[in-house]
C-alpha cells in the first residue's frame, strides 16, 4: 500500500471584490476571517493573516503555500490582493498559487448550496460583468466550462441548455439583462467570493505541481479599463 500524502498546509487571501478574507488549510482543519468592507482591505488583510495564524500557532514560514484569489474583481482590490500575496511569499519564500475569483465564487455556492452548474457573474460596472460557467467534478471542486470573460450581460451565453445557478453581484445588478440568453432556476445575487474556497482549489493545484514563485503572483483584470 502507497503511504498516503498529508494535505498540504496553505493560507488563502482575497480582497478582489468587496468582501475581505484569509483562510487556513492545516490538515482536515480550516480557520478564516471574512468581512464585507466598502473600502480599507488593506488595513484589515494582514491582520486577518496574523490572526489565523496565532489561532493555529504557525508561523507563515511553516506553511506549504501561500493562494490569493487573482481576479477579475475590482482594479483596486484585486491589485492590493496581489501585493500582498507577493510581499508575504517572498518573505516567507513560499509558492504561490493563483485562483481565479470566479471559481472561488462558484465554489462557495456549491459548498453553501449544493450546486453543480454555476454561471458566477461580478458586477463589472460599466454596464458589463465578469462571468464564466463551472460544473462540478467527483472531487466536488469547480471546474470551468467556459473562459473567463467581460462582456456586456445580454451577450452571456451558457454552454447548453440545461438547468444552471446564477451566483454573483453581476446577478444583483444585471439579472433582467443576463436573463436574455440566459435562464437560470435559482439565483444567489448577493453570494461574495471568500478565501476559504481557495482552499480546497490550491490544494488540488498544489497537488498538480501547479505552484508558481512569488514573482509570478499576476492579476487578471479582464480588460484594461479601471473599475474600481
Amino acid at each position: 500500500m502507497g503511504l498516503s500524502v498529508p494535505a498540504p498546509k496553505l493560507i488563502a487571501l482575497d480582497t478582489s471584490t468587496e468582501a475581505c478574507s484569509v483562510a487556513l488549510a492545516v490538515g482536515e482543519e480550516k480557520l478564516e476571517r471574512y468581512k464585507v468592507l466598502p473600502r480599507g482591505h488593506a488595513e484589515f488583510i494582514l491582520e486577518m493573516v496574523d490572526q489565523v495564524l496565532a489561532e493555529a500557532g504557525l508561523a507563515l514560514t511553516a506553511l506549504d503555500g501561500l493562494s490569493f484569489c487573482r481576479g477579475p474583481g475590482s482594479f483596486t482590490g484585486v491589485r492590493i490582493g496581489v501585493g500582498v500575496a507577493q510581499g508575504l511569499a517572498f518573505g516567507a519564500d513560499l509558492p504561490v498559487v493563483p485562483v481565479s475569483t470566479l471559481a472561488a465564487l462558484a465554489q462557495g455556492v456549491h459548498r453553501e448550496h449544493g450546486a453543480e452548474r454555476i454561471l458566477a457573474a461580478i458586477d463589472a460596472r460599466m454596464s458589463e460583468v465578469y462571468w464564466a460557467a463551472y460544473t462540478v467534478d467527483r472531487e466536488g471542486l469547480v471546474v470551468p466550462q467556459t473562459e473567463e470573460a467581460v462582456a456586456a450581460p445580454e451577450r452571456v451565453r451558457l454552454p447548453d441548455a440545461e438547468p444552471w445557478i446564477g451566483a454573483g453581484t453581476g446577478w444583483g445588478a444585471q439579472r433582467e439583462a443576463l436573463a436574455v440568453g440566459c435562464a437560470v432556476r435559482e439565483c444567489y445575487p448577493e453570494q461574495l467570493p471568500r478565501a476559504l474556497d481557495c482552499l480546497p482549489l490550491a490544494a488540488r493545484m498544489h497537488a498538480r505541481g501547479e505552484m508558481l514563485p512569488a514573482e509570478e503572483a499576476l492579476p487578471i483584470y479582464l480588460r484594461d479599463r479601471v473599475t474600481r
